[in-house]
């Protein structure tokens, strides 16, 4: 199975687009969101890390098994988030704070 060739203009494509988020999320942090900081700055980090992920880890031309091991890792980190944040949320405050 050959692999496929990825150009120099691709990861220079993709150096310009991680850039640019770098760029973004250093500006957002200077703008007040309210309660929306958080989750654009997720989402900018997410985008990040998909670019590293598909074109650095050449994970974009793998095999499907190595989509099958993202995604079931990506499934453990979803299980692991829901447990910490279900146990953040039903804490009673301790001392009437």
């Amino acid at each position: 199975m050959s692999e496929p060739v990825i150009t120099g203009r691709s990861y220079l494509t993709v150096l310009i687009m991680l850039l640019f988020f770098t760029l973004l999320t250093y500006e957002a942090a200077f703008i007040d969101l309210g309660r929306w900081n958080t989750p654009v700055a997720i989402a900018i980090a997410i985008c990040k890390a998909s670019l590293v992920i598909l074109y650095f880890m050449h994970v974009r031309y793998s095999s499907w098994l190595t989509w099958v091991v993202i995604a079931g890792g990506l499934f453990w980190l979803g299980i692991m988030l829901t447990l910490t944040l279900t146990d953040y949320v039903t804490r009673v405050p301790v001392g009437g704070f």
